[in-house]
């Protein structure tokens, strides 16, 4: 468990929490990643609310409201670090009055499986997840990815956006140029660059807040996404993290969904990505 000052919940935040707990169903807890906010889930969280699910999208500490907003400030996403950010979400998920299930995608697919570790969700999807301690391949796709923030080590210590050519590799190569302009458009923001430099040095570092317990026998149902093109996080790093999950007692799934990047939870193939999710929690949660 990290050790760092509460960040309070923010008004809105609350008020979903009292909107999801007053519905009696099950919620769902949507986690984003690095470079996007929570309306990047806006759609996802129709389809879960359509089966029977009741869906919240928190931030991270301190998130814009918008793509606007944040490119407008982009102070504001500086120094946020995995452990701060972790225990955020397990702050929220203890004022729900039922275990949520919990998605997320990159690093808030990292987040999610934290938070199962820690024994907080009843079914998890970790989508194109960001590796954990233990977790060893280094692709060259990776790196260069997570070079716009990695080659400064200033980074460590600011928010970083991208470039249009530098989105095109790490999130949207596998989408056609007009779709990946406007999905840069859209949803592209700056980002911490902490969280990957915490990533970089996990094996390296005993202490890093960058673990998961994958043992922890109140895990849960874990499901892992691979997009099979995707740069950012090759089918590699998603397979040596499922082969960690695997020492866990509880159902352990890995989906591969073809021909899909890093994107995959944005572009105009969201919806096989989050009907694949759906299908997981319905198997291994109640409504």
């Amino acid at each position: 468990m990290s050790e760092h000052p509460a960040t309070a919940i923010p008004a809105p935040t609350l008020e979903d929490i009292a909107e999801v707990n007053a519905t009696g169903l099950t919620p769902v807890v949507f986690i984003h990643g690095l470079w996007l906010l929570p309306s990047s889930w806006d759609r996802w969280a129709e389809v879960f609310k359509a089966a029977g699910y009741a869906p919240i999208t928190p931030g991270w500490p301190d998130d814009p409201e918008t793509v606007a907003e944040a490119n407008a400030h982009p102070e504001v996403f500086a120094n946020k670090t995995v452990g701060q950010v972790a225990d955020h979400y397990a702050e929220i998920i203890g004022r729900l009055d039922k275990r949520p299930a919990v998605i997320g995608h990159s690093f808030g697919g990292l987040l999610a499986m934290i938070l199962a570790g820690r024994g907080l969700s009843a079914a998890t999807v970790a989508i194109d997840a960001a590796p954990f301690r233990g977790v060893l391949p280094l692709p060259i796709s990776s790196l260069r990815s997570a070079a716009p923030v990695l080659t400064n080590p200033a980074n460590r210590h600011k928010a970083v956006p991208l470039t249009y050519e530098q989105f095109r590799y790490a999130f949207a190569n596998a989408v056609s140029e007009q779709e990946a302009h406007e999905l840069y458009e859209t949803y592209c923001v700056p980002a911490p660059g902490a969280p990957l430099f915490q990533a970089a040095a996990a094996n390296l570092n005993p202490w890093t807040e960058v673990k998961v317990d994958t043992e922890n026998p109140d895990r849960g149902a874990l499901m892992i996404i691979s997009g099979e093109r995707d740069h950012t996080v090759p089918r590699s790093i998603s397979d040596a993290a499922y082969k960690q999950q695997l020492k866990n007692p509880g159902v352990t799934e890995f989906a591969e969904i073809p021909g899909r990047g890093h994107s995959l939870t944005i572009d105009n193939g969201w919806l096989e990505v989050a009907q694949t999710s759906l299908a997981f929690v319905e198997r291994c949660t109640e409504r």
